[in-house]
This record gives C-alpha cells, sequence and structure tokens, in this order.
C-alpha cells in the first residue's frame, strides 16, 4: 500500500483530496500547513507528496526544498489555483513532479497520484538495478586487481581500457592512470613481445598462446612469465578489443625443476619409492670411495646407476673405464684388466696398459662381475685388499688408485653356495649394495620412461608421435617387462618405426609382447576395441584389488588422474564389492 500526504490549508479541500485518495487505496495522511507537513515526513516516508503552493506563510515550493535538502524519496505535486502562474512550472523545474490547477476533481487526481507512483516506482527500480550495477562492478574490480594473473585489456582501437594490480607489478608499470592511452612505452624493453602479441591479436583475431618472458631486472632474481592474448568480441561476434593474462610461473619452473631432479637422476628415471631411494643412496654413496656392487635383472639400468655414481663422485673429472667381464675368455680378460708386458704370450708384442691402470683417478666399472673365473676372482681379490696388481708377465707391482664398481644380475649368494664364486671376494665387493629393481616392480614408472622415448625416438627418427594411446598404455601397464627397461626402449623403437598415426596403438606393438599380455593379444593386434577394453578393465580390475579399491593409489600405479580412474570405472561398471 502506497502512503499519501496531503497538504491544503482549506480543509474541506484537505479532506475532499484525502477521501478520493483512500477511496483509491491508498493510505493519506492530511496536513494543513508546512509546519504539520513537515512533522509529518520527520516521522515516515511517503511515497507521494500533494501540495498546494500557497501555504499561507510558507509555500509549496518550500516544502519541495525541504525534501529535496533531506533527499526524501517521495514524488511531489503541487496544486494550484492558476496554472498560468510562474510558481507553478518553477516548481516543474525544480523537480515536482507534476502540478494541477484547482478545482480538482476525484479522477484527476487520482490518475496524477498513480503517475507519480509509477515514476517512483521506476525510479526505484533503476536505483535498484544501478546500484546492484555498481556494486557488481566494484567487485569485478576486487576480483580483477585480486588475482595473481596479470590482466591486460585494450579496445579494438588499441587503447588500454584495464590494467589491474598484478599487471603492473609483473611488468613494472606504474601507478599512473592508463585510461585510453595507447601501449606504447606500456611495457619495458624486455617486455616488447607481450605489446606484440596484443598486436598479433588485433590483427588476426586469433589467440597467441604460451609465450614465454624471461625478465631480469639486475637486482631481483630473474623472473618467468607466461603471457597468453585473446580476442573479446560482442554478442554478435564482432571484435572488440584484445586481453592479455601474464602468468608468473617463476616458482611452479622451480618445482619443475626440483620435480624433474626427483624423477630423473643422471638418466635414470623413475618417481617410484623404490627409485627415490636408489635416488638417495647414489647420493649418498657417490662421495666416498667405497666399493659398490650394483645387482639386479638385465636390462634394468645398473649401468647408468654406476654412470652416475662416478658423475655424482670427486672422481668425476678422472676416467670411467668400462669392462664386461662376461664378453671375454679368461685369458684375454685378466690381460684386459691388468695388462700384459711384451712376450707375456703368444701374441703379445708389445707392452700393454690393462684396465685399472687406464682408470686411474677414476672409477673402473665391473659388468658382470659373476662370470669371472676362479683364479680372477682371486687376483681381483688382491687388488681389492692391497691396491695393487701386476701385468701378465711381469711381477713389479703397479699402484693405481681406482674406485671399482662392480654389477651383477646373478644371485651371489648361490654361487657362494654354489662353490663358483669366492665369498671373501663378495664380501669385499659388497660394501655398498644397489639392488635395481626390475620394472614389473615399478609400474608407476612405465609412463616416465614412454615419455623419455618418445621424445628421444621422435628425435632419432624424425617423426611426431605424440604418445600411446589408452590402449596402448593399458598393454604396457600390464606387461611383465622380463627384459626391463631395455625391452620397453626396443618395443617403443619398434612400434615408432612402423607407426603412421599420432599415436602409438596396439597394432603396432611386436607380436609377442601381445600374445604374453594376458591372452589378450588378438582382438589388440588387429586393432580389436572390444579386446583392448577388455585390456583396460582387466588392467583396473587387478589393481583395483590389489590396493583394496583406493583409488588415488590406483590412478597412480596406472598412470592416470584420479577422475580418469572414476570415469573408466564407470564405463566399465566397476564397483567395490559389498563386504569390503
Amino acid at each position: 500500500m502506497s502512503h499519501v500526504l496531503i497538504v491544503e490549508d482549506e480543509k474541506v479541500l484537505r479532506m475532499t483530496f484525502a477521501q478520493f485518495l483512500e477511496d483509491d487505496g491508498h493510505e493519506v495522511h492530511a496536513a494543513a500547513n508546512f509546519l504539520e507537513a513537515r512533522r509529518f515526513l520527520d516521522e515516515q516516508d511517503y511515497d507521494v507528496v500533494v501540495t498546494d503552493i500557497v501555504l499561507g506563510g510558507k509555500t509549496g515550493i518550500d516544502l519541495l526544498g525541504y525534501i529535496q535538502d533531506g533527499q526524501l524519496a517521495c514524488q511531489v505535486i503541487m496544486i494550484t489555483g492558476d496554472p498560468s502562474v510562474n510558481t507553478a512550472s518553477e516548481a516543474v523545474r525544480l523537480g515536482a513532479f507534476d502540478y494541477v490547477a484547482k478545482p480538482v476533481t476525484g479522477p484527476q487526481i487520482k490518475k496524477v497520484v498513480r503517475q507519480a507512483l509509477d515514476k517512483k516506482l521506476l525510479a526505484e527500480e533503476r536505483d535498484h538495478y544501478a546500484a546492484r550495477i555498481d556494486k557488481y562492478r566494484r567487485d569485478l574490480e576486487t576480483i580483477f586487481n585480486s588475482v595473481n594473473e596479470g590482466i591486460i585489456t585494450v579496445d579494438s582501437e588499441m587503447r588500454i581500457n584495464h590494467v589491474n594490480t598484478a599487471a603492473r607489478k609483473i611488468f613494472d608499470i606504474d601507478g599512473r592512470e592508463l585510461r585510453d592511452q595507447t601501449l606504447e612505452g606500456l611495457f619495458p624493453p624486455d617486455c616488447e613481445i607481450a605489446r606484440k602479441s596484443l598486436e598479433a591479436t588485433a590483427s588476426s583475431h586469433e589467440p597467441v598462446k604460451d609465450t614465454e618472458l624471461t625478465l631480469d631486472r639486475g637486482d631481483q632474481p630473474a623472473r618467468i612469465v607466461i603471457v597468453n592474448t585473446a580476442p573479446l568480441v560482442d554478442p554478435k561476434g564482432g571484435f572488440e578489443g584484445a586481453v592479455l593474462v601474464a602468468r608468473d610461473v617463476t616458482r611452479i619452473a622451480a618445482l619443475e625443476e626440483q620435480l624433474k631432479g626427483a624423477r630423473q637422476s643422471h638418466e635414470i628415471i623413475g618417481k617410484s619409492g623404490k627409485m627415490r631411494a636408489i635416488f638417495d643412496l647414489i647420493d649418498d654413496v657417490a662421495e666416498t670411495d667405497s666399493t659398490v656392487l650394483i645387482c639386479g635383472e638385465s636390462g634394468t639400468g645398473k649401468e647408468l646407476v654406476a654412470v652416475a655414481l662416478h658423475q655424482c663422485s670427486p672422481r668425476v673429472d678422472g676416467p670411467l673405464v668400462k669392462v664386461n667381464c662376461a664378453a671375454l675368455h679368461e685369458d684375454l680378460l685378466e690381460s684386459e684388466l691388468f695388462g700384459h708386458v711384451k712376450g707375456a704370450f703368444t701374441g703379445a708384442v708389445k707392452d700393454r696398459v690393462g684396465r685399472f691402470e687406464s682408470a686411474d683417478g677414476g672409477t673402473i666399472f665391473l659388468d658382470e662381475i659373476g662370470d669371472i673365473s676362479a683364479r680372477l676372482q682371486l687376483r681381483l681379490l688382491r687388488v681389492l685388499q692391497e691396491r695393487e696388481f701386476e701385468r701378465v708377465g711381469d711381477s713389479t707391482p703397479i699402484r693405481a688408485d681406482v674406485r671399482v664398481v662392480a654389477a651383477t644380475n646373478q644371485d651371489l649368494v648361490k654361487k657362494i653356495q654354489a662353490g663358483e664364486f669366492r665369498q671373501d671376494l663378495y664380501y669385499r665387493l659388497n660394501v655398498v649394495k644397489i639392488d635395481v629393481p626390475p620394472l614389473r616392480e615399478r609400474r608407476e614408472d612405465i609412463p616416465l620412461l614412454v615419455d623419455h622415448f618418445c621424445e628421444r625416438l621422435n628425435a632419432l627418427l624424425k617423426k611426431n608421435i605424440e604418445g600411446l594411446s589408452p590402449e596402448t598404455m593399458e598393454v604396457f601397464m600390464r606387461y611383465p617387462w622380463l627384459g626391463n627397461i631395455r625391452e620397453l626402449e626396443n618395443c617403443m623403437e619398434r612400434a615408432f618405426i612402423v607407426c603412421r598415426e599420432s599415436h602409438v596403438l596396439p597394432r603396432h606393438l611386436p607380436a609377442e609382447i601381445l600374445e604374453r599380455n594376458g591372452g589378450l593379444a588378438a582382438g589388440c593386434l588387429s586393432g580389436s576395441a572390444a579386446s583392448g577394453a577388455n585390456i583396460a578393465k582387466a588392467r583396473i580390475l587387478d589393481i583395483l584389488t590389489q590396493t583394496d579399491w583406493n583409488v588415488a593409489k590406483s590412478a597412480r600405479q596406472l598412470g592416470i588422474a584420479r577422475n580418469t580412474l572414476y570415469q573408466k570405472m564407470k564405463a566399465f561398471e566397476l564397483s567395490r564389492p559389498s563386504g569390503l
């Protein structure tokens, strides 16, 4: 219900006007003069005030001024006995809604009050929406300036609309007003590529993505910033300007470097707990001269561990000499290791320096140490005990400062029990033991190794293959990899050679890989989507069962995102069995 105040010094008119408006559904109060009207206005709010211009000592103009000075939200209607008088039109000019000439009829006053109420309602709606828009603008301004990303917007004429606080900080822009300014001189010299990206977007109406800047301010640490630009369009798709978003990724880049270090150490790739333990052990042992025995199946990367030990040690500037003990006959191996003098045996036409002597000041890596003969085991034991040896055919001792790292894929304890390996030599070699796990025991490293080999094979074979299809990755995650990383690398090289698609598919894999992959190879070999799905489902179910249906842990072992695993579980209708 609307509230109306009638101000009229003639009682009969005052009561008549009040009756007209009450009949129209309004709540009406009536005042006889200016002072009484002011008391009503001070006590409550009114929607409309209907006042006579002539009020004795004061006028309706005075009342209008009082209402405006108090910023009261009501419409004022003037009643005048002479519509030609200047005060009536002046009242409208000063802000009154309208004026009505006497004599005033009921329909007339009802109509003008309704119109005044309509105007007041429109004004209230306008003010309401203006307040909401203002709040929305202030909220946007707050958000705009609170985000960490720097944001710069320009119009279609490449004049600046907005520059937020983060952008000023990233690009060292001072606090001057920039709206409607050009981009000239906005960016420091080492950030001009940001301006060019905006101009390129304005010219082509296409985004410019992931432009990297390195900002070096001399007295501050260098920062890495990624810049993206995109066009701004109106509802009809017309070009309105461009936006630049700059993100300081210095900390992220540093974290990525740390993560890369955690995943790769001197070409040894892995993020699994077992591999991280090996990285830590390499760091601890490398600084010493202790003999190291590296154990593990063929193809696990034992030689890479030996190389890492040398490169992380104080001996890094010395030689790293590698000897494959299984590749040479006993006599040749003895000469290879310790050297010989001229005439020591048939064919020894001159003196020769052995590998131990060549490794002086560095490291010697004895691969396949479990295959050396008993006689060579004894000679090697003396070298480790006394740090000296003689060339074949000579009795002069030679001393060499050499760190010994040995490796084997055999169980030396069993060989000792069988009488095939000296126990005292084993203890000399096994000062520090590093067990390199087979690939099947660190499956979470397979995606990392795949990415590494993809990058290397693309460069080697001059291809642009993006990686493995999900079905192929499922095959890789399920396959036992008895040949370990060497087998994985060879498999990928073969697949890259025959692959002509953007991703390696199961049909690109060697047949033996598919045939040994849980008996599900036929479908993969022929490219059957159904069999590929079977492999995926079986693999996911297997991992979920192993992890007691821990989705996060299962996703890590599968090398996929948790959301992706949830989607696959839904697609394959996999859910935790009741009672578990």
